[in-house]
Parts: structure tokens; sequence; C-alpha cells
């Protein structure tokens, strides 16, 4: 007897679809002729984003900018909206929502991957009193930062659907016990304090969550091989694991393989998104030798390091520039000066379009109010809270190579 999810899945017949597909700053303007659904509409609209664009340019686990073949930000998040459409597919939910969030669901992450999430934690701790977690800020991206042109020329926010910004923020939690189940409230992403603290509220979400675990495993231990982290021993190690899950290999086909199947064959609506015992097992001793021999090597610590420095110094030199509502003024004159010119020309060209102080003739031709009628989340500039929020919206934003690049302008006294 199949196993259909159809009755809840995130489509016009399901009774809570209008809360689903609701946008808090109202509904998209339309063309006509369109025909995609309000989750196609998100897609698009993220694929669009320049935080996703940015994504090919940020570490996933292994920082090698030069080389072509490992694996960064944007090819798992690929492989999370593979692994999941196919779930949503076979179980009969929405793949248009899921592929949304799928796609969506990382934008909030750093540069450095995980490394550099910690690290902006750390300083937004000390600076601002919070932490910083990049699935909240995911959300947070898409519904004040990032920029989209409407069919009038008009620059406004992301203004996703609740369900994809739900799914956003509830990816983050490890799934231990291999099975999800929808929570039942619609708590605006957006007020949640902390990461994991609520399960997604639609299946199509809890088939990313679960994609999102499984997606990377295989792919982390390729890239580890590939640089020689692991040695014949742990190599010997894998294969010990498979032949005791009866498993053939361990890697990315057969791991993506098995649980995809395996997710299909086990879940019900009355059971969640489920893995079995025995696929929970393999997966959960794969994460344990993952963490235990590639995400604490040794090899790690210098780039751990160099990332701690990188952000640190970016943090802390756009910290100091901030005189009110007359900042843009500040920062052009100390770029004109000569101090890191680059990078502070570059951060108020970011600021322009988020405040409503005065500012340079120049920002204000190239950011004409008439045109950025976005949420201005940085106000007058006048509270240095909202002005080290800023600092960190932009650092967060940076791609590895930008990162490093701006580090480098600040190293340079000519």
């Amino acid at each position: 007897m199949k196993k259909t999810f159809e009755a809840f899945a995130a489509t016009p017949e399901n009774p809570q679809y209008s809360i689903l597909i609701a946008r808090k700053n109202g509904a998209l303007y339309r063309r006509e002729g369109d025909t995609r659904t309000p989750f196609e509409r998100d897609y698009t609209r993220i694929l669009h984003s320049n935080a996703y664009r940015r994504l090919k340019h940020k570490t996933q686990v292994f920082f090698d900018p030069e080389n072509d073949h490992i694996c960064t930000r944007i090819e798992h998040v690929m492989h999370v909206s593979s692994v999941s459409g196919t779930i949503a597919e076979a179980l009969e939910l929405s793949t248009d929502l899921t592929r949304a969030i799928a796609t969506g669901h990382d934008l909030g992450h750093a540069p450095f991957g995980h490394v550099g999430e910690r690290i902006l934690s750390r300083l937004t701790k000390k600076h601002l009193g919070e932490d910083f977690w990049h699935e909240r800020h995911g959300v947070y991206l898409a519904d004040r930062i990032e920029l989209l042109e409407d069919n009038c020329g008009i620059y406004r926010n992301l203004n996703l659907t609740y369900a994809v910004r739900d799914g956003i923020v509830a990816h983050c939690g490890e799934v231990d016990e291999g099975s999800l189940t929808p929570r039942k409230d619609f708590l605006d992403p957006a007020l949640w304090t902390a990461a994991g603290e609520r399960q997604p509220a639609t299946f199509e979400a809890c088939a990313v969550k679960l994609a999102d675990k499984i997606a990377y495993l295989g792919r982390d231990i390729e890239d580890a091989i590939s640089m020689g982290v692991l040695d014949k021993e742990k190599i010997a190690a894998l294969n010990a694991i498979a032949k005791a899950h009866g498993v053939p290999a361990i890697n990315t086909t057969v791991l993506m393989h098995d649980l995809i199947a395996d997710i299909a064959s086990e879940s019900t609506p009355d059971t969640g998104i489920l893995l079995s015992e025995r696929t929970c097992a393999l997966i959960n001793t794969v994460k344990r030798f993952n963490t235990e021999h590639i995400y604490k090597h040794e090899r790690l610590q210098p780039f751990c390091r160099y990332a701690e420095l990188v952000l640190t110094e970016l943090f802390d030199a756009l910290s100091g520039y901030h005189k009110g509502k007359d900042t843009l003024f500040s920062l052009a004159e100390a770029a004109a000066r000569g101090e890191a010119s680059r990078l502070l020309a570059e951060f108020a060209a970011y600021l322009a379009p988020y405040v409503t102080c005065k500012m340079p003739e120049g920002l204000a031709a190239r950011y004409p109010a008439a045109l950025y009628q976005n949420d201005k989340v940085y106000g007058d500039l006048s509270d240095k809270a909202d002005y080290l929020c800023a600092v960190r919206d932009y650092v967060a934003g940076m791609t590895d190579t930008f990162a490093i690049k701006m580090y480098e302008s600040l190293l340079s006294l000519g």
C-alpha cells in the first residue's frame, strides 16, 4: 500500500494553505501569463538574489578556492535540493515548496563556513549581546536585506512566503533520532530565539531538514580523501563501517541513494519523515567518523586561525567609523584620506539603500530613494547598535575571497 503524504502537502487543497503562502509585506506584483505557484516564485526570487550567488564562493568544509573540485556551499545547496526534491516527489509532497526551501536554506551562511559562523557569533555577542546563527540570519536577509527589482524598476525585499521562511529557519538542528513531524503552530520565523528550538511547520521543510543532514556526509568524505586528510588507515575504517552496516561503500552516491530509498519506504504521515533504525545507525556512525577524523582534523586549524584573523580585523576596523547621522560622510572622508579606502567605499555603498540619513551626492545619485523602497533596516544610523548590525550583516554577506581581499586592503598603507 502506498504511503502517500498527498493530503498533507502544501497545495491549495491543504486547509492551512492560505497561511503557508502568506507574505509579511503583502502580495507580490503580478505579471500577465505568469503560471507559477507562490512557491515557484519564491524559488525564482531566491535564485536571483545576491546571497544565493555568493554561496559559490563560500566554504563548505575545506577552504581551497583554487581547487575547482572541492565542494563549496552552493554545491551543498544543490545536493540538498536534489535529495529533498526526490523525497518530496516519492511522498507526493509539494516539490515547489521543497525546492524553494532547499535552495534558500543556507542564504545566511557567513564566509569560511561554520568556522566563520562561530567567529561572527562571538563578535556579535561581544558587540551586540546576541548570537549569530545562519538559519535566523537567512530569514533576516530575505525579510530585510536582499533586494530585487520589480516590474516597475523599484527595488524591494524578497518578501518570501511563510512556508519558505519557516523552512529556512527550521532546517537547523541535528536529527539523530531519524524522524521528523511538523509542529502545529505558525510562529513567525523572525521570532525564533535559538537554533533548533522547534521543528518545521510542514512536511516539505522536514524533508529538507533531513536531507541537509545526509547530503554532506559522503561529499565531505570525498573531499577529505582528495586532499589527503584521510589516510589508508581511515579509509579502511570507512570500509569496515560500510561492511558492518550492509552497504557497498561510504560515498555520496551510496549514501544518498540508500537514504532516499529508505525514507520513501519507511515514512508515513503518522510516523513522519522517517529513517529506519538500520539507516539511522549508519548515518550517526558516519557523522561520528566525520566529526572525529575530518571536522576536527589538525590540518583545518591554520584555516580556523586565519578566518579568525580576517573576520575579527574586518569587524573591528569597520566598527570604529560610527559618527551617527554623519556616518556616510565619515566613511567617505576616511576613504579619501587613504584609510582602507576600498573597504570603506564598499561598505558605504552597502549601507546606502538601507538608511534614512543624508548621504554624499555620489551615493545619493547611485541609490535614489524613489527606486529603493525597501526596509530601511539601519534607520538614520544615530544608534550605534544599528551601525554594528550593519557591520555584522556586511561581513556576514562576504564571500571567502572578498573577505580576504578586504582584509588585505587593511594591510596597505599607501
